[in-house]
């Protein structure tokens, strides 16, 4: 090494001297580390993962996808292999191969007596490699993980070898009745193993690879109760290596037993029994056990709980097998059970074990509380009625509830029976006669119906009818009163009394009079008062009216009257009143003394009082006398001498009775000269006498009024005048049926032209209410409903309204009255069935009728006529509307649906209000016709098959659908090809078996054709389908390929063309057919991408132009790999040396030199030494030296072998 580098001392290195120069560098830093020695001498990897199959043959070589060993940087080195740790059994021992520059770590089983590698014992070992140098100090260590591979070695093995089952013989198909367990302690596809029938089974199949045992047959008792089966668990590499012999076989014995599968069932229907029944059934009850045989027979059905006395028990008198009665051992205590009694009952079969029912809880109701007992509604009736009713008033209604359809009520007799009677349909109890002469407050009746056993009591109230009458204190009443007392003076008090109670005892006062008077009563006390100012001048002297006493009594009022006489007494209260006042005249100066000028005039209507006249002013002069008591004004001197000229006289008059005076009235009086005419005064009249006369013909007046009335004074005592009927009253009246109780029918008008009780008029009906459905305001005379009416029972009542007057002699009349009941919408039509149910064919044609349906309605007219239709939406059915009959609309099909629930309606064509109607289910079943062929599900199949199944194994369950029912639903299968009898079919259960082995190399795929056929009758139907059966390809590569070497070496010169072959690798596979088959390629190596394969031959051949100077050699890692399923492949190391080709010219160690000679040097002086080196290795030793230029005087020469000039 020394020597190369000093030889390229002072020259350019080729390239290999540099490559040499780093790694001698790298190894001269790496001295000294722990366990590797010098860099460059270790091994590839710190690691290697290997494998090798248990139970190899001694020197069987480990086999590793990595290149195992040391690189030789030195090929001088001589290196050994030591296995240091990790195989202390001795199983392995380590081999040095030294190919080029690479020393391979081989790995071999020892031979001799050493143990087999046994994967079931140990399947991994970790071996400590040791590499080292001969003769020099260089150490390397690696690890070598070896994996035992599995060999198919060991058999499956059963546990346990034996099984047994019971199972129902009405087990269905397909159920898992049991599971085999076989184990193998082999690993991957060598501990795979098949379970199979040893020898043909059609009622049974095995699961090939879970061992569960299913049924694929119908199981019948009879014939066959139990099956002895024998199943192999076999090895599928037991077929690969070509042994097909049994590797473990385990035993299944079946049991066929009619299993008691399904306990007893109870059902119960309880009863209420008639009291009257001798031996009462309270309950029937029914056991159902679906079981066959004595597993369904029933040997007894209990009473487990809730008889603690022990009083009913079961009898078996039905008319069906299993039918049982409730009934009673001895009388029931009812009283110390008045809720019934939950009896607990529970049924055992006779099977084997025998079953129990679940318990059922019966109540057994108490007949004396659940039946509703007739009852009166109300054990006492209290009512209470006026004392004035007449016959014919409604008292009360008595009801029995429930009310029995054949009721009829009694009154029982008694003292008090007589004053009433009963409606014996209805209830109604209404006065017999009046009770106002009886004097009694209670009246009390005893109801019963009609056995008698059952009774109500009706007390009946007298109302206080305010049966007396108001007295006055006093006959009659007198009083006076002046004229000029004030409004509002009392003059006299009236006092009456009543002995009634309350309110009818309670006293008002009025004035009864048909005039009016200036008089008023106070309602409250009798206190009489003026109501305006009297005058006596104008009014009558004296009063007579009558005041009449009041109760308050209810329903009616009591009264009295009396007379009262007021006397008016006059009173000086009007001052007299001149008959002219403002009075004028003239006179002349010479009038005479004495003479009558004028005459005053002054009325006083007080009884015409005479009047005295008095000048009160105007007569200072004295000239003028008035006389006192004629009015006469004289002059009374005179006016000639009295130098009196044109004078003027204003006088002012006025007259009193002595206690009035009048208004002063005036009198003016002018003096004249000369002669005056006699009527020369005139003055205003105030018409006081006209005035007076008229308040003279009132007086007259009102006194002949008020003995006009006078003649009325027992107006309100007599009852004159009975009762009359108004002209209004109609001979019939027509109500609706429907019409609610307590609606107004009619309001009936009477009249008695007498006042107070004589007049009052009070209304009853005193025949012809069969039904009680009619009652009369006893007051008002409203006719109104009482009971539900119902035209469809009666429709026509004659009643006879009676009314009465409460006078004394009481008066009354009567009138016939026709009520016509109208009919109302008030009944649905009522269908003569409670449900129908009709059975048809599923292929009953459109059109066909399949049941009338009828309702009735028993109202009239539109109210009565029923038209039909169907509430249910559906497509399938119609009904005539008018007929009721129900026909076929559209196709049926049972499989689709098998029965149809339909609503049917029957309503009625009211024409006004609302329509009633009413509902019904018709059920409609349709009977099976075999008209479905049997369905596939799905409609194909497609399965994937293992080539290396075991005959018998079922690969394909077929599933049909028919939803005939009976024959038509049964379906039998069978195969329309079966590919020479490769594949078969169970005819019940579709089970499609393999009857031959399959092979996926000579056929992949196998098309059948199943056909499934019903049993139906006359004609039976059928359906074909496909199973499409894939063959999958079963890994059969059982050898691995093998190269005869582990490496070879090959060469190649550089510069070769792209495509050169360098060498070929061959490898072997044991395996046939495409498992046999190998493909080669390169994956590994520091020639990837340098060089191809072809797949097929193995040939290597160069994929680049090589040149040796830059790479001398390659190693490649070549994979054989076969086409199975599971590809199996080795490796082989290829090493290929590039052999050098003279391409590369010499290179002197500078492109120039620059010599010095001295002149004048004597020949051969050494002057330059040339160094050149070709990077070719065959011609490195091969240089030649020669001058070629620039030398034309042969000055200087060159060694042709050293260089040296």
């Amino acid at each position: 090494m020394d020597i190369t580098m000093g030889h390229c001392v002072g020259t350019r290195p080729p390239p290999s001297c540099l490559v040499l120069l780093l790694l001698k560098l790298l190894a001269t830093v790496s001295q000294g580390l722990p366990g590797t020695g010098p860099l460059g001498f270790h091994f590839t990897h710190s690691i290697y993962n290997a494998t090798v199959y248990e139970n190899s043959a001694a020197r069987t070589y480990v086999n590793s996808q990595s290149r195992m060993g040391i690189t030789l940087i030195d090929l001088s080195w001589d290196i050994k292999y030591r296995i240091v740790s990790g195989d202390e059994e001795g199983f392995f021992k380590a081999e040095e191969v030294i190919i080029a520059d690479f020393c391979f770590l081989r790995i071999r089983t020892k031979g001799g007596n050493s143990a087999i590698l046994n994967r079931e014992i140990q399947d991994n070992y970790l071996l400590i490699i040791k590499g080292s140098v001969r003769g020099e100090d260089l150490e390397a260590w690696t690890k070598v993980n070896i994996q035992v591979l599995d060999m198919n070695d060991l058999r499956p093995l059963f546990s346990p070898t034996t099984y047994s089952v019971t199972i129902a013989e009405s087990t269905p198909l397909r159920t898992s009745v049991a599971q085999v367990t076989a184990t193998d302690a082999d690993i991957g596809s060598n501990g795979e193993f098949y379970y199979y029938f040893k020898s043909k089974v059609d009622l049974f199949s095995v699961h090939p690879t879970s061992g569960v045992i299913s049924l694929s047959g119908r199981l019948n008792y009879d014939e066959k109760n139990r099956y002895d089966l024998e199943i192999l668990a076999v090895d599928r590499g037991m077929k690969l290596y070509g042994n097909n012999g049994v590797s473990s076989t385990a035993k299944l014995y079946v049991h066929i037993e009619r299993v008691n599968e399904h306990a007893p069932t109870i059902h119960v229907v309880t009863h209420v029994p008639f009291s009257l029944d001798r031996e009462p059934t309270y309950a029937m009850v029914t056991v159902d056990d679906l079981d066959e045989g004595a597993n369904g027979e029933i040997e007894s059905v209990s009473i487990v709980a809730g008889d603690p006395l022990d009083q009913f028990f079961l009898a078996k008198e039905g008319k069906w097998m299993n039918e049982y009665k409730i009934k009673e051992r001895k009388q029931v205590d009812w009283e110390s059970f008045p809720y019934g009694y939950n009896l607990t009952l529970q049924a055992k079969d006779k099977g084997s074990p025998q079953k129990f029912s679940a318990i059922k809880v019966v109540h057994i109701a108490n007949p004396q509380r659940d039946t509703a007992p007739v009852r009166f509604e109300k054990e006492v009736y209290d009512v209470s009625i006026s004392e004035f009713s007449p016959p014919g008033v409604v008292v009360a209604i008595v009801k029995l509830i429930p009310e029995p359809l054949d009721v009829e009520y009694k009154l029982s007799p008694g003292e008090d029976t007589q004053y009433f009677k009963i409606n014996p349909r209805s209830g109604l109890i209404v006065t017999a006669q009046s009770l106002n002469t009886v004097k009694k407050e209670v009246y009390k009746l005893v109801v019963t119906n009609k056995e008698g056993d059952l009774e109500a009591q009706v007390t009946i109230g007298i109302e206080d009818a305010n049966d007396h009458t108001p007295e006055f204190q006093q006959p009659v009443y007198d009083a006076f009163v002046n004229e000029s007392v004030p409004v509002g003076t009392s003059v006299l008090t009236v006092s009456a009394s009543d002995k009634d109670k309350g309110e009818n005892g309670y006293i008002t006062y009025s004035i009864a009079s048909l005039n009016l008077l200036p008089f008023a009563v106070n309602q409250f006390t009798g206190v009489i008062s003026t109501t305006e100012e009297l005058d006596f001048e104008s009014c009558p002297e004296i009063y007579r009216f009558i005041v009449r006493a009041s109760d308050w009594g209810s329903p009616y009022r009591h009264e009295s009257e009396v007379n009262v006489t007021i006397r008016i007494g006059n009173v000086n209260d009007n001052t007299p009143l001149f008959e002219k006042v403002a009075c004028q005249g003239v006179i002349s100066y010479d009038f005479p003394v004495g003479g009558h000028i004028t005459a005053v005039s002054a009325i006083d209507i007080d009884e015409l009082e005479l009047v005295k006249y008095k000048i009160i002013s105007g007569n200072e002069l004295g000239f003028f006398y008035l006389n006192p008591d004629s009015g006469v004004l004289q002059l009374k001197k005179s006016l000639i001498n009295s130098g009196i000229k044109n004078g003027q006289f204003a006088l002012r008059i006025t007259a009193t009775d002595g206690e009035n005076f009048a208004d002063p009235m005036s009198v003016n009086i002018s003096v004249l000269h000369g002669k005056v005419s006699s009527k020369s005064f005139s003055c205003r009249e105030t018409r006081v006498a006209q005035k007076l006369a008229e308040k003279l013909l009132m007086k007259a007046k009102a006194n002949g009024k008020l003995n006009l009335e006078d003649g009325f004074l027992d107006f309100y005592s007599v009852n004159r005048q009975g009762p009359h009927f108004d002209k209004s009253f109609p001979s019939d009246v027509a109500v609706k049926e429907n019409l609610p109780v307590g609606a107004n029918i009619l309001k009936i008008k009477a009249y008695d032209a007498d006042s107070g009780f004589n007049g009052k008029v009070l209304f009853t009906i005193s025949d012809g209410n069969t039904d009680s459905c009619f009652n009369i305001d006893m007051e008002t005379g409203q006719l109104k409903v009482l009971m539900p009416m119902d035209r469809e029972h009666t429709d026509l009542y004659l009643l006879n309204i009676t009314i009465y007057d409460l006078g004394n002699p009481q008066k009354s009349s009567w009138r016939l009255l026709t009520i016509n009941v109208e009919d109302a919408n008030d009944n649905s039509p009522i269908f003569l069935q409670d449900t129908y149910t009709v059975n048809i064919l599923e292929s009953s044609s459109i059109g066909t009728e399949i049941i009338q349906v009828e309702a009735r309605d028993k109202d009239l007219g539109s109210n009565g006529e029923v038209t039909y239709s169907v509430l249910t939406d559906t497509q399938q059915f119609a009904i005539n509307s008018s007929t009721g009959i129900v026909y076929v609309a559209d196709q049926l099909d049972r499989e689709s649906k098998a029965n149809y629930s339909l609503k049917i309606e029957a309503r009625d064509k009211a024409e006004s209000g609302q329509q009633l109607f009413s509902v019904v289910t018709l059920k409609v079943f349709l009977d099976d016709v075999n008209d479905c062929s049997p369905a596939f599900i799905p409609s194909s199949y497609s399965v994937k098959v293992l080539e290396d199944l075991p005959i018998g194994t079922v690969i394909a369950w077929l599933e049909t659908h028919d939803p005939d029912l009976g024959l038509g639903g049964q379906v039998r299968y069978s195969l329309v090809n079966d590919y020479n009898g490769r594949f078969e079919i169970d005819k019940a259960s579709g089970a499609i078996r393999l009857s031959k082995e399959l092979d996926y190399e000579k056929q992949q795929f196998y098309n059948l054709t199943v056909r499934a056929k019903d049993k139906g009758r006359p004609v039976s139907l059928s359906s074909v389908s496909f199973v499409e059966v894939e063959v999958v390809d079963v890994n059969e590569n059982l050898h691995t390929p093998y190269f005869p070497d582990f490496a070879v070496v090959g060469s190649v010169k550089e510069n070769s063309r792209i495509g050169t072959s360098v060498l070929r690798v061959t490898a072997r596979d044991e395996d046939s057919g495409r498992d046999g088959e190998i493909q080669y390629s390169i994956r590994d190596g520091s020639g990837l991408g340098r060089f191809n394969i072809d797949d097929e031959s193995g040939v290597i051949s160069t994929a680049d132009i090589l040149d040796r100077e830059t790479t001398g050699s390659y190693w490649l890692t070549v994979y054989a790999t076969d086409r199975g399923v599971v590809p199996l492949y080795s490796t082989i190391e290829v090493y290929i040396e590039i052999e050098d080709v003279n391409d590369n010219a010499p290179l002197t160690s500078e492109p120039i030199y620059y010599p010095v000679v001295m002149e004048n040097s004597p020949k051969d002086v050494s002057i330059i030494q040339i160094q050149a080196e070709d990077p070719d290795s065959s011609s490195s030793e091969k240089l030649t030296y020669r001058i070629t230029s620039g030398n034309p005087q042969n000055f200087f020469a060159i060694n042709i072998k050293t260089g040296e000039s």
